[in-house]
Order: C-alpha cells, then structure tokens, then sequence
C-alpha cells in the first residue's frame, strides 16, 4: 500500500528532504539502521525514509530494527508483519531488558531512562552487525525543543539534540531527519496512512516522563500567544551568540 501523498505528506516529505540537504545526513551508499518501535513518528520515518530514497540523487539502503524489551503484551508481531507488508528489510531483537529493568530500578524512579540506554547501545550493536553506517531515530521538532527546556530547567545544561552526530561508540552516524516536523503533523499522517501503532506496555506508561509532559502543556500555553514559538527555539539552537553566554570555556571563541 502506497502512502497517501496529500498536500500534509508533501510538507513532511519536504520538510525531511530539506533537513537531510541542511545537515548532510545521507551520502551515496550509506547503509541505515531505521529505529522502528511501532510508533507513530518511527513508522512516519521509515516511509518517508523510503520514499525518497525511490526519488533521490544518491542510492542508500534502508535496514528496519525493532528491540522488544520483553515487556508484557508488546506485539513485535504487528510491526514484523506491517514491515514485510511493505517490503522492508528488518529485524526484531529480543531481550530481556523489562526483567533487568525491573531488578536493578530504584524505587519511585522511571523506566524511560533506564529502558532507552539499553536500547540505544542494543542499536548501536544490531547497526553494526547490519553492516550500516547511520542509525536513523524517529525525533522530531517537538522532540528537540522539549529536550532544550528540559535541560534548561531540570539540568541545567544549554543543549539539545543534534540532527547528526557520531554515536559514543565512535563508529555509528546517528541522524535524526525529523527535526523539522512538527508532531502534529505526524499525527494525522499516521493516521490517515493507518500505521499499525503498537504501545509499549510499560508498567509504568503515562506516569514516568512527567517532566516532558509539562513542557508540552508549557509550549501548549505559549504557542495560543506566539504560534511560532517552538521554531523559534529550534532556529535559537541554529544561532549560537557564544559572546552572551556564561561558559567560560568559550570565552576563546568570542571577541570583544
């Protein structure tokens, strides 16, 4: 089944064609990992992923990998069935991260933290052992902007995300091609294509990231002022004035 390629799809599309020629995050013959959870922004990623790659000036391939954490309920089965649907080539890694999440815990504190770690270094692994060079994530706008309050607030700390960048392990090429997209445009994209969402079946689902619920209902409240707000933080990401900052580290990089 082909995607819907309405006036929203056309935006998306563009809008993640404009982000990988921005940021230069695919060259001729890159090999990438697509994280696919079952969610709406991951699915989003792989098609359009997938439909530019028909269209574009440089051959890649595309390799769809989906960790199941061995939570309760979580149907993998759904995702593997829509991928080979479509005709993707992917991969569904079992583990046991709920049972070591479970065990090793603290008390009153949250599994998104712990579960994503493993999951990450699972992908850098399973990216590796694919042969391919970038691991693609499903963030978008939304995503980044929250990340830069949250750290601002809760860490404080001045960063983000970056749309690419070379992973810990100094090998894998993480890129995120959703970072103009805003999530309320992947919304009605998933649902109008009918991508089968799978939930995560986290005990805890709902509850854990109460912090970055806040700063959805913070950016809800400002954007019926300012409907612009949340590109214009992701533009101040894009322009650093290090001359107006506190880290002495960068007083090197300013003139007076």
């Amino acid at each position: 089944m082909a995607l819907i390629e309405d006036k929203r799809y056309k935006k998306i599309k563009n809008a993640v064609g404009r982000a990988i020629a921005d940021f230069g995050l695919i060259a001729d013959g890159d090999r990438i990992a697509v994280g696919v959870s079952g969610g709406k922004d991951s699915y989003s990623l792989l098609h359009l992923l997938e439909a530019l790659r028909k269209r574009a000036p440089v051959k890649y391939e595309l390799v769809a990998i989906t960790i199941d954490s061995g939570y309760p309920g979580f149907r993998a089965d759904i995702i593997a069935e829509h991928l080979r649907e479509h005709g993707f080539n992917h991969h569904v890694e079992k583990t046991n991260h709920y049972e070591v999440i479970a065990e090793k815990r603290r008390p009153g504190s949250s599994y998104c933290s712990i579960c994503a770690r493993l999951k990450r270094g699972v992908l850098y692994t399973l990216a590796q052992q694919f042969n391919c060079n970038k691991l693609a994530l499903g963030h978008h706008l939304d995503d980044f902007v929250e990340t830069l309050l949250l750290n601002q607030f809760f860490v404080g700390s001045l960063k983000a995300m970056a749309p690419g960048m070379l992973a810990d392990n100094g090998v894998t090429t993480v890129i995120r091609p959703l970072v103009y997209v805003e999530e309320r445009d992947i919304i009605p994209f998933s649902r109008e294509n009918r991508f089968p969402v799978v939930c995560c079946c986290c005990p805890v689902c709902g509850k854990a990231d109460l912090q970055r619920k806040r700063m959805k209902r913070l950016l809800a409240e400002l954007e019926q002022e300012n409907p612009h707000v949340k590109r214009s933080l992701l533009s101040a990401l894009a322009n650093v004035q290090p001359r107006h900052l506190l880290d002495r580290r960068l007083q090197g990089m300013t003139s007076s």
